[in-house]
């Protein structure tokens, strides 16, 4: 009997065993698909760390500012009073980070007459939604530029932005769409989505796992599909020439590290470039903190000054 006719025949030995591999492999890839869609949900769907804290708490005397963010619905965000008609600074918090992460850097440019705005993205902090990890971000972030731009107690000519991982992905690209921008500071920025994906999947531990790695991988660009049209952000950094940029290197964030400092040699000038040993803003000790927060605020005060005020550390 031949292998044709062996597996032909419903009583054949290879053919139950063949046939009882073929089940065992879809249920293997059904499994494989479980796992990968429960882990898009979760990448996708970060907890939330929303901060207890409210305005009335905090120094500086802030203000509630509500606003609508088009297809996502009411957001609201804190505005730090600085010196009336200086520029503001809006700062894009991370990926599972949310505004009140920001407050320490918020106050160290108030401090400094700066007009602050930090708010939560989609998914994080108060925000309800979900994350695509950049480009709704930038609708979002050109929401806020926007919005600061309506003020009347602000220069709406000289806004700038702060952002890490994803919100530096979203500065980035909010900056080369809205000429309002006038200076930027990114850290830990990537140049496509699909990057940081990877990223966040191999510190979840699933990125040896090559068919569940895959599959993960092709969910995401199916959630991207709705924004395929839009470019990496190396394609788009010839916008922002004359715009003083910064950009911020955690070095014991290997993949974030080199992607920005890859973004940073193809930014046209004026640009710099700052390398710190440390891996996340949030980890980072109170000392270390003031010092980034400190070089931030040097770089705002050289590159959308306030007014003739010195420079006051923390």
């Amino acid at each position: 009997m031949d292998l044709l006719e062996e597996l032909s025949d419903p009583s054949s030995p290879l053919r139950a065993a063949l046939t009882l591999l073929i089940l065992l492999a879809l249920l293997l890839a059904l499994v494989a698909a479980g796992i990968a869609g429960y882990l898009d949900y979760r990448l996708l769907h970060p907890v939330s760390t929303s901060n207890p804290l409210t305005p009335e708490d905090m120094l500086g005397h802030p203000s509630v500012v509500p606003y609508t963010v088009t297809g996502e619905g009411g957001r609201e965000g804190w505005f730090f009073p600085g010196l009336r008609n200086a520029p503001v600074v809006i700062l894009c918090h991370g990926y599972r980070s949310q505004r009140g992460d920001v407050l320490t850097l918020a106050t160290t440019l108030q401090e400094n007459q700066y007009n602050v705005f930090v708010f939560d993205f989609s998914g994080h902090g108060k925000s309800p939604g979900s994350t695509t990890l950049g480009p709704r971000e930038t609708t979002e972030v050109l929401t806020t530029v926007a919005l600061m731009a309506q003020r009347n107690d602000v220069d709406k000519s000289r806004i700038g932005l702060w952002g890490a991982n994803m919100g530096g992905y979203a500065a980035l690209a909010a900056a080369a769409a809205d000429r309002r921008v006038a200076a930027i500071v990114v850290e830990s920025v990537y140049d496509d989505p699909q990057e940081f994906f990877g990223v966040e999947l191999e510190r979840a531990g699933y990125g040896s796992l090559p068919v569940v790695s895959w599959m993960c991988q092709l969910g995401f660009r199916i959630e991207q599909l709705p924004y395929r049209g839009q470019p990496p952000l190396a394609s788009r950094l010839g916008a922002l020439a004359r715009i003083p940029k910064l950009f911020i290197a955690l070095r014991d964030n290997v993949a974030l590290a080199a992607s920005t400092l890859r973004l940073y040699n193809l930014a046209p000038e004026p640009r710099e470039q700052w390398v710190m040993p440390q891996s996340s803003y949030l980890l980072m000790s109170n000392d270390e903190k003031k010092t980034y927060d400190n070089n931030v605020l040097s770089f705002f005060l050289r590159a959308m000054p306030p007014s003739a005020a010195p420079f006051r550390t923390r």
